[in-house]
C-alpha cells in the first residue's frame, strides 16, 4: 500500500448503527427492504410510519446494508436519501446502518467500502442462523480489516464512483419521466377518453393543439361515448381484450431448437419494466424454467406473484424467458406499445396479484392476462399512439443500456480503487478516454 494508506478494523474506521434520536408516537420516513434495488445507489421511503421504538435508525447519507440472506447476496446496499422533513428515518430491523467516521472517514467513501466485495463478502460469509434466515452479527465486523486512504483520496475515489452513479441516476430519473408521459397518454386515450370528451364539451377544437393531442389527430376521435357492455366507449370503438391484440406464449425452446447459449430472463431480474440483468448459460446448465422465446416487441408479465410487478417489454435480441412469465406477441407492429401499456396499467397489474392463489407461489394462469377487458380503437389510432409513445419506451431501452455499461464500469473500478491497486489519476484518466 503506496503513501499514507492504512489498515484499520471496520468497525473503527466506521461508525455502525450510530445513535440516531427519533420520539416515539411521532412519524418518520420509513424504509423497507423493497426499497433497496441492487446497483441502485439511493433508497427512499417508502411511507411515513409511527416510530415505536424498534427497528433501525439511520439520517440522511448513512449507508443501509442488508444483514439477512438472500437481500445482502443480492446487492442490497443503498444510502438513504430524505427529500424532505428532519433528514432522519427509521426502517427494517434488518438493517445494519453505517456512517463516515469523523476525521477517518467520508460517509460518500464509507458507502463504497461497504459495497465493496471485501465488506460486503466477509459479512456474507459470516452470516450465522438456520438455512434461509441467516443473519450477519454486527460484531463479526469489528474483526475485519479494511485499506483506509488519507481523505483527500477518499473524496476522490468517491467523486470518481459517484459520477457514474450520478449518470445511473439520471438516466433512472429520465426513463421514470418518459414512462409515465407514455402511461398517461394510455390512460388518456383508451381510459379516460379524453379526446372525446374533450370535443364533446368543445375543449378541442379543429384546427387546434391540446396537450398530448396535436391539431392533425383531431378528425381520428369521434365526439361522443355510446353505452357498451363495460361501460361507455367512444363511437366505433370495440369492446375487445388483449387476446384481439397479441398472441400468448407464441414461441418456446425445445430439446432440438434451443441455442448453445441461452440468455435468461428470470422474475427475480425483471423490476416494473426493468429487466436488471441477463444471466448466460450452456444449454445444457440453464434451469429448466427458461422456455420461453423473447423476441423485440413482446411484452412479458410474470403470473407468478404477480403483485411483484415482473414485467418488461423487450428490445433486444436473443434472450429466453422463465415459464413464470406470460408472454405477449403483438399482431401487428403498431400494437407494441399498446399491449405493453394494456397489459402492466397498474390496476392491472393489483387485479391480477388478487386473483393469484397458492400458498407458497401464488399464481394466476396466463389466460387471466390475455383476457383482460380493453377498447379496440380504429387502427389509424393506434398507429399514430405508437408513433407517440414508441420514442419514448425505445429511449428508456438504450438508457437501460448505458446504465447497465456504466454500472459495469462502476463495479471494475470500485474494486480496484478501494484496495489502491490503483490510483485516482489513473482511474480518471481511464474516464477521460470514454468521454466521461
Amino acid at each position: 500500500m503506496a503513501g499514507e494508506w492504512r489498515e484499520l478494523p471496520f468497525s473503527e474506521a466506521v461508525l455502525i448503527n450510530p445513535p440516531v434520536r427519533l420520539e416515539r408516537g411521532k412519524k418518520y420516513p420509513f424504509v423497507d427492504m423493497g426499497a433497496l434495488n441492487p446497483g441502485a445507489r439511493s433508497a427512499f421511503a417508502t411511507e411515513e410510519r409511527e416510530f415505536s421504538g424498534g427497528g433501525s435508525r439511520f439520517e440522511h447519507g448513512d449507508t443501509l446494508m442488508a444483514r439477512i440472506t438472500p437481500c445482502l447476496e443480492n446487492g442490497k446496499i443503498a444510502r438513504f436519501c430524505a427529500l424532505q422533513g428532519s433528514g432522519v428515518g427509521h426502517g427494517s430491523t434488518e438493517f445494519i446502518v453505517i456512517r463516515g467516521r469523523p476525521s477517518v472517514t467520508y460517509s460518500d467513501f464509507a458507502y463504497y467500502l461497504t459495497l465493496w466485495e471485501g465488506v460486503r463478502g466477509y459479512a456474507i460469509s459470516h452470516m450465522t442462523g438456520t438455512s434461509g434466515r441467516q443473519r450477519v452479527p454486527t460484531d463479526c465486523l469489528q474483526h475485519l480489516t479494511v485499506p483506509i486512504p488519507p481523505l483527500p483520496e477518499q473524496r476522490a475515489i468517491a467523486h470518481i464512483l459517484g459520477t457514474l452513479d450520478d449518470k445511473i441516476e439520471l438516466n433512472r430519473r429520465m426513463s421514470q419521466t418518459l414512462e409515465a408521459m407514455a402511461r398517461a397518454l394510455f390512460k388518456a386515450w383508451f381510459v379516460d377518453f379524453e379526446p372525446v370528451r374533450a370535443k364533446m364539451q368543445g375543449r378541442w377544437q379543429r384546427g387546434q393543439s391540446l396537450p398530448g393531442l396535436p391539431a392533425h389527430l383531431y378528425d381520428l376521435f369521434p365526439d361522443r361515448l355510446v353505452d357498451s357492455e363495460p361501460g361507455e366507449i367512444p363511437e366505433g370503438w370495440e369492446v375487445a381484450t388483449l387476446a384481439d391484440f397479441a398472441t400468448l406464449n407464441p414461441e418456446v425452446w425445445t430439446q432440438e431448437t434451443r441455442p448453445a447459449l441461452i440468455n435468461y430472463v428470470d422474475l427475480s431480474n425483471t423490476k416494473w419494466g426493468r429487466i436488471e440483468t441477463a444471466t448466460s448459460y450452456e444449454a445444457t446448465s440453464a434451469p429448466s424454467r427458461a422456455q420461453r422465446v423473447l423476441r423485440p416487441g413482446d411484452t412479458i408479465v410474470g403470473t407468478v406473484r404477480p403483485g411483484n410487478g415482473s414485467y418488461a417489454l423487450i428490445f433486444e435480441h436473443g434472450l429466453t424467458g422463465s415459464t413464470g412469465f406470460a408472454v405477449l406477441r403483438p399482431r401487428t407492429a403498431h400494437y407494441v406499445e399498446f399491449v405493453y401499456l394494456a397489459a402492466t396499467e397498474p390496476e392491472n397489474i393489483e387485479t391480477l396479484a388478487h386473483l393469484a392463489d397458492g400458498a407458497a407461489y401464488p399464481a394466476v394462469r396466463p389466460q387471466v392476462l390475455v383476457a383482460t377487458p380493453v377498447v379496440r380503437p380504429p387502427d389509424e389510432v393506434s398507429v399514430w399512439f405508437s408513433q407517440a409513445t414508441g420514442p419514448m419506451l425505445a429511449r428508456i431501452s438504450q438508457s437501460e443500456r448505458e446504465s447497465r455499461t456504466l454500472a459495469a464500469l462502476r463495479d471494475a473500478l470500485l474494486p480496484k480503487l478501494i484496495s489502491g491497486e490503483i490510483r485516482v489519476m489513473d482511474a480518471e484518466r481511464f474516464l477521460m478516454e470514454r468521454g466521461l
